[in-house]
């Protein structure tokens, strides 16, 4: 039995003694070709341990054979998920993109009526399997047809095959209904044509027609000689799928007079390995082509199956180099190899604090997908990211895309260098605002399938947990990183060159300055004369310290001054940022005083003609004191003039309050807006938001987070139901509801109250999946003016005034309060004396002489005979115009009678 052991690079237990084996479910492990794989792939184990004596930062070494085994190195315990174990070596994004080149696919399905039943819903599989064997290198459509051929999709041409589109393909195909006649030319017409647009892009490489049927008795020769001969550059391969009794001599013929294959899918045991099979054929051409095939082939980020994180792969090509008797060349591909480099691994080589808090490195691929980024996060901590899938970012969705962003986008793909200084709009951390903000973006090309570009921007004590030193524990634990770090500065000298100069350096200087600050200035302030919680300053050299010692052990921001919204906020705005709290009425937190607004700014240098900003400093305010002292600012007489009305009037009446640039309230003149400071103005008065939003006051943007985890949505009986885009109305605009969705994309700060219970990441995984989600973010347009403006709610008005404060990114906003009272529910006791008209039955029985008590003949409702019967309302016991004679024993409307009785 082996013995493993931790490791801290591969994050699991390994044995570098040895390499270990995996083979899909599917695959028999008996079988002739695997024991033989098995056999020869041995000599690699050598190999690897060579290549990790030459190198010892060499991470996952895996060799991925045709055949579905998979040997990688170092062995570890294979990690089986839960369900079935569905990883196949050759649906891995890494294999796909080694094992051939980019494809440009049309895939048609046979929905005539014969295919109904189990065999449609073996051809729907098929297409999903299909497509999973796609990368982002290839361009696919997928059709239907019986006597004339159509997209399944909205796609009318080849589309890049990413997550998304094939997404929408796998939902449109499971709507395909059988009917109708099989016609094969109107299918291969259909797409040849798409294969021969040439107004659109696409792969340019190699093409191909998956033409999914259960039979038929048309060769359409004719078509593939318009079309494809003689060169033949368009493959046709043929599944005939379900179990029938159709000649399949047709089908065979059209894919090997089209350089194609043809395959069998009797049941949904055969899909897996059918609909992949195909890419040994793709794989012939880079055999025959040699040494000039041998390229080194960088993946898009992908999640590692065995726990590395997330990873980029380098893959190459193995190729069957014998030849046989006659002398001619093996023309089957072996395999991929691929050699595995974590992102963090690479994130660990760029200069992330030489360029600021607002700067960073990102690199892209020929797709304009990041490869690494600041905003690639995808949710791997919650178990959400389906592994099978690449992590696919482009860097128009990673930053808030303009012209410029595209244009600098297209230089990097083209692998030029270039550098521009531009004005754009960019989110912060939290994800709640907007700032528009000058960068310099400088890229530079290079020879492999990757553009880099760096990003510059124009008493207690919180180090952060950055990488000073290479032997240093790192550890989000303040306390024991601290420890860790004194233990090791007692065994180096700091111009060791196991640490970082530069970040030692300035950590140690930092750390002097900041403590200087607390003996010479905060020591000596009373905090509570200005009601002030906290006093603090951050620094670029990773320096958190605040004041006094009780506030920095509720200190509730990050620690890392570079990932803190606060501070980075700070350096891209001039003035102050006031940062307000979030405050939940449910929670009712504040009871132990730490609940405070933060306000904060940047210092500023001025050296050699150069402005710097080396920290920021500010306070935290005493929520509860400040909007008491703003209750009473609000209170005193105002010049009501200004807002039309009469100068004597009750300080109630009015709604004073600061909201921020984006959008959120700050504080209030009334005690019940207290516990919503912190939320989204509309939330509050969603009238006055609009108003505010209307009058030019905010600008908003939309975007989509790629990214986001959402709800599983509900199955539906119904197949493939429409999309669309929901464009909000002016409804919308005065609803609370959408506001709340709109401007709260998502908790972006993790809020609990005391108690709560957490949920496990188990049951997260349960409930959740990953989805693309609509963001509306605000921000101060240019309006800086004054302004008086009406509010038209329907059946009243309201004036409000609002002014922006300067030297800060607060909008202070007087009001009417509300007058319009919502409608009042109708008044019963008024309603009754005031009846409407209305008719009651025609009919009413309810005497006759020889009704007898009990349960006797006569009993019953309604009477036995005629006589007795009366309308309601009528004491002479008639009947009225309105019931028919007795001659057939029916009176319509009220009773039938037979045999004497009355029956209902």
């Amino acid at each position: 039995k082996l013995e493993f052991t931790d490791d801290a690079n591969f994050k699991t237990k390994v044995n570098y003694s040895y390499a270990a084996v995996q083979i899909p479910t599917d695959i028999y492990k008996g079988s002739t070709v695997i024991l033989n794989e098995l056999n020869w792939t041995q000599a690699l184990e050598d190999v690897f341990i060579e290549n990790r004596k030459e190198d010892p930062s060499l991470l996952w070494q895996v060799f991925g054979s045709a055949t579905g085994v998979t040997r990688y190195y170092p062995a570890t315990p294979w990690r089986a998920p839960n369900k079935i174990d569905l990883y196949d070596v050759r649906r891995r994004p890494w294999y796909i993109q080694g094992a051939s080149s980019p494809k440009d696919m049309v895939i048609i399905v046979d929905v005539s009526g014969s295919v109904s039943g189990l065999t449609l819903k073996l051809m729907k599989t098929s297409v999903y399997e299909m497509l999973d064997t796609l990368s982002d290198d290839d361009y696919v459509n997928v059709a239907s047809f019986n006597e004339k051929a159509k997209p399944v999709s909205c796609f009318k041409h080849l589309v890049q095959a990413n997550i998304r589109n094939k997404k929408v393909f796998k939902e449109d195909v499971q709507g395909m209904v059988a009917k109708g006649t099989t016609d094969y030319k109107a299918g291969f017409e259909y797409a040849f044509d798409q294969l021969q647009n040439s107004n659109i892009t696409r792969a340019n490489c190699n093409k191909m027609i998956m033409m999914f049927t259960d039979g038929g008795e048309d060769r359409v020769q004719d078509v593939f000689e318009k079309y494809n001969w003689p060169n033949k550059t368009v493959r046709v391969f043929t599944f005939s799928v379900g179990q029938h009794n159709y000649d399949v001599t047709p089908l065979q013929w059209m894919a090997c007079a089209n350089k194609g294959y043809y395959f069998e899918i009797p049941s949904i045991g055969a899909i897996r390995i059918n609909t992949q099979e195909y890419l040994d054929v793709l794989g012939r051409p880079m055999v025959l082509a040699g040494n000039r095939a041998k390229q080194v082939q960088w993946t898009n980020v992908y999640q590692d199956a065995l726990g590395l994180g997330l990873v980029v792969t380098g893959t190459l090509p193995v190729f069957n180099l014998t030849e046989d008797s006659s002398d001619r060349k093996n023309q089957l591909i072996l395999g991929v190899m691929g050699i595995d480099v974590a992102l963090n691994d690479i994130k660990k080589l760029t200069p992330r604090y030489n360029l600021g808090a607002n700067g960073y490195v990102f690199a892209i691929d020929l797709n304009g997908y990041v490869l690494l980024h600041p905003n690639l996060q995808p949710q791997v901590s919650r178990g959400i990211i389906n592994f099978r899938e690449p992590v696919t970012l482009d860097f128009l969705d990673a930053e808030l895309e303009d012209e410029n962003k595209e244009e600098i986008r297209r230089s990097m793909i083209d692998g030029n260098d270039g550098q521009r200084f531009i004005k754009t709009l960019i989110k912060s951390l939290d994800e709640q605002y907007i700032d528009e903000v000058f960068r310099t973006y400088t890229w530079r090309g290079g020879k492999t399938d990757l553009t880099f570009s760096i990003l510059a921007n124009h008493k207690r004590c919180h180090p952060n947990p950055r990488e000073y030193c290479k032997d240093l524990d790192l550890s989000d634990n303040n306390t024991e990183f601290l420890e860790n770090f004194i233990a090791l500065m007692e065994k180096v000298t700091p111009d060791s060159k196991q640490c970082d100069n530069f970040l030692l350096h300035n950590l140690i200087l930092d750390t002097g300055i900041t403590q200087q600050l607390v003996e010479r200035v905060w020591k000596d302030q009373d905090l509570n004369t200005y009601s002030l919680l906290a006093v603090f300053a951050a620094t670029d050299g990773g320096i958190t310290r605040v004041f006094p010692n009780k506030a920095a052990d509720d200190w509730e921001e990050e620690p890392e001054p570079f990932n803190a919204s606060f501070y980075r906020r700070s350096l891209d705005n001039k003035g102050y940022i006031f940062k307000p709290p979030y405050r939940d009425s449910e929670c009712q937190q504040g009871a132990n005083n730490t609940i405070g607004i933060l306000v904060s700014t940047a210092v500023e240098l001025s050296i050699g003609g150069k402005t710097l900003k080396p920290a920021v400093v500010g306070v935290k305010l005493d929520l509860e004191a400040w909007a008491e002292k703003f209750k009473v600012l609000a209170s005193n007489r105002t010049d009501r003039d200004q807002l039309g009305g009469d100068p004597v009037f009750l300080p109630q009446d009015l709604i004073c309050v600061l909201i921020d640039d984006g959008g959120f309230l700050v504080l209030s003149n009334q005690e019940d807006h207290w516990y919503q400071v912190g939320k989204f103005f509309s939330e509050v008065d969603a009238n006055l938001m609009s108003a505010l939003y209307n009058n030019s006051f905010y600008a908003r943007k939309e975007s989509y987070d790629f990214q986001s985890v959402c709800a599983p949505e509900a199955q539906s009986n119904t197949g493939a139901a429409p999309r669309g885009v929901f464009v909000p109305t002016v409804a919308d605009l005065l609803n609370l509801a959408w506001w709340t969705s709109a401007a709260a994309p998502r908790a972006p700060i993790p809020r609990h109250c005391a108690g709560a219970e957490d949920v496990t990441a188990d049951s997260m995984e349960a409930r959740e999946t990953s989805c693309i989600m609509k963001q509306t973010q605000y921000y101060f347009s240019t309006v800086n003016a004054t302004y008086n403006a009406i509010i038209d709610c329907g059946n009243c008005s309201r004036l409000f005034h609002a002014q922006r404060l300067a030297n800060t990114n607060l909008l202070f906003v007087v009001a009417d309060k509300p007058l319009c009272t919502p409608p009042r529910d109708p008044n019963q006791c008024e309603l009754v004396d005031r009846p409407r008209y209305r008719k009651g039955p025609h009919i009413c029985f309810d005497y006759n002489a020889t009704v007898r008590g009990g349960s006797g003949e006569g009993s019953g409702r309604g009477a036995a005979h005629g006589e007795g019967s009366r309308a309601p309302g009528d004491p002479g016991g008639g009947l009225s115009h309105g019931v028919t004679s007795w001659g057939d024993g029916v009176s319509w409307g009220c009773a039938v009678f037979w045999g004497g009785r009355a029956m209902g």
